[in-house]
């Protein structure tokens, strides 16, 4: 049998569609959680790992993979500017000491990142455009980005945004609008941050097509529409029966939100798409959902 997967994060919406995209294509996979049980996975936690690097050797040499995704972070945004040092350890020095320990074995690293390791002044970005965030979750994975680099120069650094799709704990964007339009309940919805909205499955698909082409260095992988979040979150809502007009656009300044967001943000895709990958837009992908339902119910099918 070939060398597993090691999937860090496979509570959360990325690490569970890789670990479906996985069983699909009949690749050996094993995912790990730190604190949200989920069935026939290992315990690991990057930030002991930021503190004692040999929870990251010990956890390869357990496995022995031939990829490690890390897929797991500190991903509250807010509460990142709380606790800039847990956001540090967790984004950064565990996904270092990870990449590392992969390195030495001969595994594969690959890193998520985000879009909001730009500032939203000129959006969408490329790869090559220069990073500058303006909070502290977006710095800790541009630092995490450059940890991994620095143990592993041969790892795959995918940035992606605006992740949804199917997921086990229900957490992501779509799962709270339905509930709350479901409920007749109205949402405020920033109008003026553009984004590019990335189905889960689809992200999942394109890391084991770039991991099989070999590729390494930085990658958007993000969906094709750019759009603001309202704008997307009413065009989730036409397509699955709910009540659009029960979303109200508001300025990000409204909501009082801890950390500043990057607003003309968004990522391209040009490179992706020259190596042969191609993302859904909002609708597709909402319907692909639909027709393959899996995680906690979102909508009536």
């Amino acid at each position: 049998m070939s060398a597993p997967y090691v999937i860090v994060g496979a509570a959360g919406q990325v690490g569970g569609a890789l670990l479906e995209a996985c069983a699909a294509k009949g690749l050996p996979a094993v995912g790990t959680v730190s604190r949200v049980p989920r069935e026939g996975c290992d315990v690991f936690d990057l930030g002991a790992a930021a503190d004692d690097p040999s929870h990251a050797a010990a956890l390869v040499a357990r496995h022995r993979p031939s990829v490690v995704c890390i897929a797991a972070g500190f991903t509250h945004v807010d509460g990142c500017e709380d606790d800039p040092a847990r956001a540090m350890r967790v984004n950064r020095d565990g996904p270092g000491a990870l990449a590392k320990a992969a390195r030495e074995h001969g595994a594969r690293t690959v890193y998520y990142s985000t879009e909001y390791v730009f500032d939203g002044v000129a959006g969408p970005y490329a790869e090559d455009d220069v990073a500058h965030a303006v909070s502290v979750y977006g710095e800790s994975k541009l630092e995490g980005e450059r940890a991994v680099r620095a143990a592993d120069p041969d790892a795959l650094i995918l940035r992606t945004t605006v992740v949804y799709g199917p997921e086990q704990q229900g957490k992501n964007f779509c799962y709270q609008l339905a509930q709350r339009l479901g409920g007749a309940e109205r949402m405020r919805v920033p109008g003026d941050q553009v984004s590019t909205p990335t189905y889960n499955r689809d992200l999942a698909a394109a890391t084991l097509a770039l991991v099989a082409m070999g590729e390494r260095g930085v990658f958007h992988v993000a969906g094709p529409d750019c759009v603001d979040r309202a704008t997307f979150a009413r065009r989730v809502a036409a397509r699955v029966g709910l009540d659009a007009s029960l979303v109200d656009a508001v300025e990000t300044a409204a909501l009082g939100q801890r950390a500043r967001r990057p607003l003309n943000a968004g990522l391209r895709t040009e490179k992706l798409r020259a190596v042969g990958v191609t993302m859904r837009g909002v609708e597709a992908a909402v319907d692909e959902w639909r027709s393959r339902p899996a995680g906690r119910g979102w909508v009536r099918t």
